[in-house]
């Protein structure tokens, strides 16, 4: 009788935790459904302005010594009156970043350019403290914020300046793009998930008259509603989703632009990519402890509220992804066994694994092939082949997600660790050992380790289940489902174990 209720209590909190992760899934499917709905309704200017208005550009960056001159060059490309661009380099650089902006500075002052270095030594609230510093100082009626390894095209002030006739609009965010899609493996399916949240999401948000938040960067603010809405906080490391939900609490209205797209850099390796991936989590959290209750208590429409919720709680699911893990354990060693009405064979339990299972993974999959089929309409059928390496490596980020979260819940520290940029070929032609040693990504010898053991219990249940599924000829769905964890949980695991290795001989070796 012991057994059957410890039985039962462990498949009912397995089936729970399972539901819940299935909520995500129906949600991507809802994104679908609604890009279908709206995906006629491209927002348009009221208006052309009759004098355009000052823009100020402002460029935040921290170390940024590869990418710095790549960037000025596209932003002093940008077509637009001299007389009405002001260009702010907001540098908080503790390496010789600062003699380059400088020199930079004085050789686009004799173009005649407007352009200023506002260098901080003091590094108070990152990215938001400098931007709002940045803010007291800028001419310009409308601000266009773009990261270091942004390379905007010269017709963005062009195409988004006319949208803020309207008095009401706060932001237009434009779609990003990747220069270095194709560079390797993770390149390729960080794009296939960004894509998903820029080509579907955003727009799905912003047509359906949900909200949307500005990116950090490839988008205009206009100044007034930053200062309306309670200027750039630093309390958290996601300051662009912050005064984005409170903005609009306030009324503002933003326009995303999914037909226009700036160009960025993606994270080549574990190590930048887990960094990346931690602060964006981790921020994420942290807005959700500030504003969740403020949204649910606003004046906003319904629709607005549940997709603010969905979107706030969403990286909850990292969590809830490893407890999935640690609670299938015992059931795949056969420590936890069904019976009766339980039992895996039972039809209806058949049928609710198989609903669970589409719900938590086929759904996500249409997401991204949807997605896909919106960024690359030709060849969208070449995400079908790297749909598995996505579904694996989205498990295998959850230990580092998942710490995020907890360091979000449980910690109100707010440290910014941006992420490495080494830009485009030609720019910053140094080894890759020399930049490695320039840009020390958020390490940690736990969560490889973690990672792999995870792998290492998945390996070794998926090989005992093939074993007995080949000798019974029982092979069936769950020899699927457990690949996903032991590839992703691989793939995250000993690409950060081989950096680490790396990176510990690099430093002996100059030592020595």
């Amino acid at each position: 009788m012991e057994n059957f209720w410890f039985n039962l209590i462990w498949l009912l909190a397995y089936f729970l935790v399972l539901v819940c992760m299935s909520g995500y899934g129906v949600h991507r499917l809802l994104m679908v459904v609604l890009y279908l709905v709206h995906r006629r309704h491209v927002p348009q200017p009221e208006q052309m302005w009759d004098e355009l208005p000052v823009v100020t550009v402002q460029l935040p960056m921290f170390n940024e010594r590869y990418v710095v001159e790549g960037l000025l060059r596209k932003v002093t490309a940008i077509d637009y009156p001299k007389d009405k661009l002001e260009i702010q380099i907001l540098d908080d650089s503790t390496d010789d970043t600062w003699e380059i902006c400088k020199q930079q500075v004085e050789k686009y002052k004799k173009l005649g350019f407007d352009i200023k270095l506002l260098h901080r030594v003091d590094r108070t609230g990152y990215k938001a403290g400098a931007l709002e510093a940045a803010n007291e100082k800028a001419r310009g009626e409308f601000l266009l914020i773009l990261d270091a390894d942004f390379r905007p095209d010269p017709d963005i002030l062009r195409v988004v300046i006319p949208y803020f006739t309207d008095e009401k609009v706060a932001l237009v965010q434009t779609r990003w793009g990747h220069i270095n899609r194709n560079k390797n493996l993770l390149t390729r399916l960080q794009s296939i998930f960004l894509d998903g949240h820029f080509a579907l999401e955003q727009t799905v948000r912003n047509r359906s008259g949900r909200f949307f938040t500005f990116n950090g960067t490839a988008g205009v603010w206009r100044k007034a509603a930053i200062a309306d809405a309670g200027g750039w906080e630093h309390d958290t490391i996601t300051e662009d989703m912050d005064l984005s939900y409170r903005a609009q609490i306030k009324g503002w209205r933003f326009v995303y632009l999914n037909d226009y797209v700036t160009r960025s850099e993606l994270p080549e390796d574990m190590d930048g990519f887990k960094t990346q991936q931690h602060r964006w989590t981790k921020g994420c959290i942290q807005v959700c402890r500030k504003m969740l209750f403020p949204i649910l208590r606003a004046k906003i429409p319904l629709k607005a509220k549940l997709e603010a919720v969905t979107h706030l709680t969403c990286n909850f699911s990292y969590l809830g992804l490893i407890l999935l893990c640690v609670l299938v354990m015992p059931i795949c060693t056969g420590f936890v066994r069904p019976t009766g009405a339980w039992d895996w064979q039972e039809p209806r339990m058949m049928m609710v694994t198989f609903t669970l299972f589409f719900l938590a993974t086929v759904t996500v999959c249409t997401f991204y092939v949807v997605a896909e089929a919106i960024v690359r309409p030709k060849r969208w059928w070449m995400v079908f082949p790297l749909l598995l390496p996505l579904l694996a490596l989205g498990v295998g980020m959850a230990v580092n997600n998942a710490r995020a979260v907890l360091e979000a819940l449980f910690s109100r520290s707010a440290e910014f660790v941006r992420t490495p940029k080494f830009g485009e070929s030609g720019e910053g032609k140094l080894a890759v050992e020399q930049r490695a040693r320039g840009y020390r990504a958020l390490k940690s010898v736990l969560v490889p380790l973690v990672e792999l053991a995870f792998g290492m219990f998945f390996l070794s249940i998926e090989v005992i289940n093939l074993y007995y599924g080949l000798t019974q000829n029982v092979l069936g769905l769950v020899n699927f489902i457990l690949m996903s964890p032991f590839l992703g949980f691989f793939y995250t695991g000993a690409s950060s174990a081989w950096r680490l290795i790396q990176s510990t001989k690099r430093r002996r070796a100059s030592a020595g």
